[in-house]
């Protein structure tokens, strides 16, 4: 469900157009931790337990392999203000989730739930979520069973791995975030 009053679009200057092309590779030795270069820069990243798959399932904890693109910034206002960005954003809300069961007909899209309700509740107590940029994968078509809920978000003070995200500090998010649109491609794997 989208909300007019909660979506908002930065527009970039002439000159400052988001970037083409980011891409996310493991790192030597460790599926669980990986490198995302964005304009020749390095930043780590966390990866998800069962490393890079080309193969993703619900559950197996492993990050896609493929190419994507962002749709757009989920962020809590209530802790940061809206950073600045060329993608579409909407703010988190108490009730707002994501459906992970393959059962569900809204599988791998937004919802809104009750106190209660099953499903990934974005509204954390960590920070994990505080910048989710959602990625089109499993969106068209969604298949069920094939992974839902694959975000960039932000890590764990450990670094510690995700359940198939790409996670990372809040200063590379926002860097990240300051140089992507829809139409950049994250390349994965």
């Amino acid at each position: 469900m989208r909300s007019r009053a909660n979506t908002y679009t930065y527009r970039p200057r002439p000159g400052n157009a988001p970037v083409r092309l980011i891409i996310i590779r493991p790192a030597a030795g460790n599926r669980r931790r990986g490198w995302l270069m964005l304009e020749g820069i390095a930043i780590p990243v966390a990866l998800g337990r069962g490393g890079i798959l080309a193969d993703k399932r619900e559950g197996d904890g492993g990050t896609p392999r493929g190419t994507f693109h962002p749709m757009r910034l989920w962020w809590r206002g209530d802790r940061h203000v809206r950073p600045r960005t060329a993608l579409p954003t909407r703010r988190i809300t108490a009730t707002d989730a994501w459906s992970e069961d393959p059962t569900d007909r809204r599988y791998n899209q937004p919802t809104r739930i009750a106190d209660g309700e099953p499903g990934d509740r974005l509204m954390r107590q960590d920070h994990l979520y505080d910048f989710i940029i959602e990625i089109d994968h499993n969106a068209r078509p969604r298949i069920a069973g094939r992974g839902s809920a694959v975000f960039l978000h932000l890590a764990r003070d450990n670094f510690g791995p995700t359940a198939g995200c790409v996670s990372m500090t809040k200063h590379a998010m926002l860097r990240l975030l300051a140089r992507i649109g829809p139409q950049t491609r994250i390349v994965i794997g």
